[in-house]
């Protein structure tokens, strides 16, 4: 597996709009370089988790051919 700029740039963004949306406002007021610290690790950790979650996610769909197949059945057939 190798290492996909746009992965990495859609995790970035998707944990900067957990982060911006949860913590940041609650944690604005008390805003200081121990918890800017704490909040720039959480960043990365989040980031990492949703880069590796899409990475096995889509790379599986991709290697098992997950869109052609169809799981469900649309209508009566003979088998």
């Amino acid at each position: 597996m190798t290492f996909d700029p746009l992965r990495c740039a859609e995790a970035t963004c998707q944990a900067a709009v957990v982060l911006g949306a949860t913590l940041v406002p609650a944690a604005w007021p008390a805003l200081d370089g121990a918890l800017t610290t704490v909040l720039a690790v959480m960043f990365v950790v989040i980031s990492a988790a949703i880069y590796a979650l899409h990475a096995v996610t889509f790379d599986a769909f991709r290697l098992t051919r997950h869109r052609d197949r169809q799981i469900f059945s649309t209508g009566t057939h003979d088998e």
